[in-house]
Parts: structure tokens; C-alpha cells; sequence
């Protein structure tokens, strides 16, 4: 009799951690995956880190200029074949036009990063409860982008042999891009695949759409990604096919905000508390 309950007591002994590790495993996902209020600083230090890491690796893939003219033929020839190939005509139509391209050189050049950081910083002002889950999207998409940019080499349209494409950076002297002129040796001039113009600007775009709540700046943000897929390929900066490959990016990172929070970033709660509120421990742990 003796031998039987001494055996069935260190039964529950055994059992009482296993249980405490599994809850707390528990909690420590739970507190990941819930919305918390941002920290300013570390926002900051994140993004600092995170886009220096971005521009790092985008250009320490190497310069395939062969395999990146390939993959541009090959890009021209099936918009060809789908009857989508008029980036050139849109070019040349543009460039003809003196102040309406050198205006899209520096939209191209600049609006790409003031209108990410503004939409952050709007976020984390107004929308603190859907900050991480939505800045988890921005991330996501420009992480897969990476893959694209080494698995996927593609040279521009401005940089395609056989074909009249215009520099226009070049041709109208204009401080726009990082791949033109002077500064083309400090960036990758092969990472066209997948468009992170395209990839960052509708993220804005469905961003202000979903949470604005003023009717006109709803407008705005669908007209931004809208405008910045005329200016990518008027400037002979993109086809077509990369916007494409930017929307699969960012459809990638929506795909993971919502496995990880279990819900779109843009239905969380706009506001949280400061602290998370505390969870009651288990009956049999207040017993003990």
C-alpha cells in the first residue's frame, strides 16, 4: 500500500512542472503575438538598423549584368507576347514633356522613403494597437524582396541593349537616381526584380485607405501607388512585370502579419494600454 501511493505522489511531482513549463511557454507567445504600445526609441533604432541592413545586402548581391540583360529580354519579349509591352512609348511620350519627367526624377528619388516614414510615423502616433502587426508587413516585404534581388537579377529597362529607352535622369541632368550618373556605383543596378516602389508605395496606400478617415486622404492613398507605377516606368526605371512582383511581396507579408496576429493589421485595436494586462494563473497554481 505504501509502495503504491509513494509512486502515485511522485507522479505528480513529475507533473506539476511539465505543466508550469507549457503554460509558460504559452504566455510567452501569447505576449509576442499581442499588441502592445511601440517604443519610440527602439522604433527608431529598428528602423535605422533595419534599412542599413536593407541596403547592404541589396548591394552586396553581385552585379549578374549577363544573367540581369537575359532576364530583361526575357521579361520584354513576354510582355510582348501579352500585349502589355508599351513602357516605351510611355517613356519617350513623357520625356518629351521637360518638366513633367525631371518632377517624376525626383518622385522617384524621394517620395519612396518620405512617404514610408511619414506613414510610420502616423501610425505609431495615431494607430499604436496596429503598428507592429502593419510595420510586420512593410518588413516581410522588403525581407522576400532581398530573395528576388539575388535569386532573380534583372537590369532595367534604361539599361536593356537594342532598344531606345530613355535615361531620363541622365538625359535631363537631374539628381533621381541611385543606379544613374555619379552614383550608380553605390547601388545595385540589377535589383529591378521585385519593384519595391511599387512594393512600399500601395503598402502606404492601403494603409491611409483602410485607416483614414478623412474621405480626400483616402483618395490620396489610393492615387500614390497609382502614381508611382506611371512614374517607374515612364523614368524607364521598371516594367510592368516588377510592379507585379512587388504586389507578391507585399500579399507575402500581409500573409505572415495574419498567421502571426491571427487577424489583417488593419482590424487589431487602434489603441492599447501601456502594459498588457496580467492573465490569472491556473487554479492548481494558485493551490499550490
Amino acid at each position: 500500500m505504501s509502495d503504491s501511493t509513494v509512486t502515485q505522489s511522485e507522479g505528480r511531482e513529475e507533473a506539476v512542472p511539465q505543466a508550469v513549463t507549457g503554460e509558460g511557454e504559452q504566455r510567452f507567445l501569447g505576449r509576442l503575438r499581442t499588441p502592445r504600445r511601440p517604443r519610440l526609441w527602439f522604433e527608431i533604432l529598428l528602423i535605422a538598423v533595419s534599412y542599413w541592413t536593407y541596403s547592404l545586402v541589396r548591394n552586396a548581391v553581385p552585379e549578374q549584368r549577363g544573367k540581369a540583360l537575359r532576364n530583361a529580354d526575357w521579361i520584354w519579349q513576354t510582355e510582348h507576347r501579352l500585349g502589355i509591352a508599351v513602357e516605351e512609348s510611355i517613356n519617350h511620350a513623357v520625356n518629351s514633356v521637360t518638366w513633367l519627367i525631371v518632377g517624376m526624377n525626383y518622385y522617384y528619388a524621394t517620395l519612396h522613403f518620405v512617404v514610408t516614414l511619414v506613414v510610420l510615423v502616423w501610425l505609431y502616433r495615431s494607430h499604436p494597437g496596429r503598428y507592429a502587426a502593419t510595420r510586420l508587413v512593410l518588413f516581410a516585404t522588403t525581407g522576400v524582396a532581398l530573395v528576388g534581388y539575388y535569386l532573380y537579377p534583372l537590369a532595367p529597362p534604361r539599361l536593356m541593349d537594342g532598344t531606345r529607352f530613355v535615361d531620363t535622369v541622365l538625359v535631363h541632368q537631374t539628381w533621381g537616381s541611385m543606379a544613374s550618373g555619379d552614383l550608380k556605383h553605390m547601388s545595385n543596378q540589377y535589383a529591378a526584380m521585385p519593384s519595391m516602389h511599387i512594393g512600399w508605395s500601395l503598402w502606404c496606400g492601403l494603409t491611409v485607405f483602410a485607416l483614414a478617415t478623412v474621405p480626400w486622404v483616402r483618395v490620396l492613398g489610393l492615387l500614390y501607388p497609382a502614381t508611382t507605377l506611371v512614374v517607374i516606368v515612364a523614368t524607364a526605371n521598371h516594367f510592368w512585370l516588377d510592379a507585379v512582383g512587388g504586389m507578391l511581396c507585399l500579399s507575402f507579408g500581409y500573409a505572415l502579419a495574419r498567421l502571426w496576429y491571427g487577424s489583417l493589421p488593419y482590424a487589431l485595436p487602434r489603441l492599447v494600454p501601456a502594459k498588457p494586462p496580467e492573465r490569472r494563473s491556473p487554479s492548481w497554481a494558485q493551490a499550490s
